[in-house]
């Protein structure tokens, strides 16, 4: 019993850790690497892309005439990383690799497989049909479908 709530703690904890970050003014979803920017400063969040993933710290001396600390230095570093990554990718993924490998095991790769497909394609309805057959077969259909979404 206390393993199960442990379980349920954790899943949660991951869930949650993986949530997108809410605006409190708008209430829509805000991109992590955008809050990551506002947090180095409001003056990047004016910048296109390609000027963002260009900025240095020098830059950003000549761009603003401040010395950009140690801190927001990885934190500029960091949010274009994400960036970068977000455009790699070519969408936003609606959940991590993380939690999707972990809902393939659990048997719920099919409902992983149809939230990153908005329900379009026969791939979720194909991994529902072998898991419910038998646990493995579905969960090595989900890994190997996972080429398709995480490049």
């Amino acid at each position: 019993m206390k393993r199960s709530f442990l379980f349920i703690f954790c899943m949660a904890f991951v869930l949650n850790a993986q949530a997108a970050v809410v605006s409190s003014s708008t209430g829509a979803p805000v991109p992590l690497h955008v809050k990551q920017m506002t947090d180095v400063s409001p003056d990047l969040a004016q910048l296109t892309i390609d000027e963002f993933l260009a900025m240095t710290p020098s830059k950003y001396r000549q761009l603003t005439g401040k010395r950009l600390g140690l801190k927001k230095s990885i934190q500029l570093k960091a949010a274009q990383k994400a960036l970068k990554k977000e455009i790699r990718n070519g969408k936003d993924a609606d959940i991590s690799k993380g939690v999707y490998v972990l809902l393939a095991i659990l048997g719920l790769g099919w409902l992983a497989m149809g939230l990153l497909d908005d329900w379009n394609g026969s791939d979720w309805l194909v991994n529902l049909l072998l898991t419910v057959l038998c646990w493995l077969p579905g969960l090595i259909h989900a890994l190997v479908k996972m080429k398709k979404y995480y490049p």
